[in-house]
């Protein structure tokens, strides 16, 4: 076990970056094709290929999900990464072509590095090119390479984030995994003792200005809506429907509620996509029960300042 998405037969991960501007992408390569959900929950988000994922559509099959700062930029990234598949001749057979499906969320990271540099079909392309089993680089690197949280302040008091990873595996086989990509508008909080772990910073104290009590003083939130947005992907190797993978993101979605605050709000487009890959079949419950598990422990790791 590495502890994290790859642990889950068939996912592989590959970043790119550039580390100056402060922006990169992160693309999660299922080229055997995986089941996909997904969950829109805040406000802003910013999104390709996502209403074919609605359970009454016809393609059930992804063979990737990219995950990109620069805001709606960075959708082209995906662009990218249809091209390397289809060099590797991976995508749905339509008869006269392989058309790879890729659906993609995008983040908010232009303030913090070069607002001119953003994620294009070349970062997508090589962070596909890179995609391995294995460890999966964690912190300021792919789609986290910009991310920050705590932004009630403004951008000169929030706190470094990134990209977390983790994974559960069960004594019945049953393995789940979860990449995120924070750049939440609000605290990072640990579920188990409340405290906060990243977020806006008081300047003057140098303390968490905890954002959802600033709130209540303030007569209009601070912020532009879309700057923030924590984006992800929780896969597991069970055997899921289309409509089976929604619940998992959806379920999912409640690691965000747990360890964000505030979360989901105008100013975030929170998107989580879950994956299934395998051929056993396991109760749904269950493998959304783990997937808001271990989204909540990868969204600590996007923050964990040991990565």
């Amino acid at each position: 076990m590495n502890h994290n998405i790859t642990d889950v037969p068939g996912v592989k991960v590959g970043h790119q970056q550039n580390y100056k501007a402060r922006t990169g992408c992160t693309v999660i390569l299922t080229e055997a094709g995986a089941t996909c959900g997904v969950d829109v929950r805040g406000s802003a988000p910013g999104t390709r290929e996502t209403d074919l994922l609605d359970p009454v559509n016809l393609v059930d099959q992804v063979h990737a999900i990219s995950l990109a700062g620069g805001s709606a930029y960075g959708l082209d990234a995906a662009s990218g990464v249809m091209k390397f598949l289809e060099e590797n001749g991976v995508g749905m057979d339509v008869g006269v072509a392989k058309v790879p499906i890729v659906p993609s969320a995008i983040l908010f990271d232009l303030a913090v590095g070069d607002p001119s540099v953003r994620p294009d079909q070349m970062m997508g392309y090589e962070a596909a090119r890179l995609a391995e089993s294995g460890e999966v680089n964690q912190g300021s690197v792919g789609a986290g390479c910009g991310a920050t949280v705590g932004k009630i302040a403004g951008f000169e008091q929030v706190t470094d984030s990134g990209i977390g990873s983790a994974s559960i595996k069960l004594d019945n086989g049953l393995i789940v995994g979860a990449i995120v990509a924070v750049n939440a508008f609000g605290d990072v909080r640990d579920p188990e003792t409340g405290e906060i772990v990243a977020g806006a910073i008081e300047p003057e104290s140098g303390h968490f200005l905890e954002s959802a009590k600033a709130m209540r003083q303030m007569v209009e939130t601070g912020g532009f809506p879309g700057t923030n947005t924590t984006i992800g992907v929780v896969a597991s190797n069970a055997k899921l429907t289309k409509a089976e993978a929604q619940k998992v993101a959806q379920v999912a979605q409640n690691a965000i509620g747990r360890t964000i605050s505030p979360a989901h709000t105008m100013f975030d487009g929170d998107t989580i996509f879950a994956l299934g890959t395998g051929e056993d079949s396991y109760p749904v419950d269950l493998v959304a029960s783990l997937g808001c598990e271990v989204m909540e422990k990868a969204i600590l790791r996007s923050v964990d300042k040991n990565n």
